[in-house]
């Protein structure tokens, strides 16, 4: 059974960093997609980064140049670092994944998800 288990959340102030990590089990991790996405309260889930199993990587452009997305393939761990934080990147965020050989930033693209890790920032 596949099972994703993030950490890393946590308050900080705007202008700070958070690094965000996934732990994954249960499945062959090297194949597949893996994705982070986050909802605010009263929002949609949306897309942040995606890593394909090339290691291409795609972000949503709210974030490109501030956070990057890896993974590390011995420890079936994928992160997202997390630089000049925002009041508007406060939100849960989630990991998931899916088998396909190539990623796009949208939910239903993805069976698997984790519960999710709360990231506030404040002003």
């Amino acid at each position: 059974q596949v099972q994703l288990v993030e950490s890393g959340g946590g308050s900080v102030q705007a202008g700070g960093s958070l690094r965000l990590s996934c732990v994954a089990s249960g499945y062959d991790f090297s194949g597949r997609c893996m994705g982070w996405f986050r909802q605010a309260p009263g929002k949609e889930r949306e897309g942040v980064a995606s890593i394909d199993r090339y290691s291409g990587t795609t972000y949503a452009d709210s974030v490109k140049g501030r956070f990057t997305i890896s993974r590390e393939r011995d420890k079936n761990t994928l992160y997202l670092q997390m630089n000049s934080l925002e009041p508007d990147d406060t939100a849960v965020y989630y990991c998931a994944a899916v088998v396909a050989s190539y990623c796009i930033l949208r939910a239903s693209y993805y069976s698997a998800w984790g519960r999710g890790t709360q990231v506030t920032v404040s002003s």
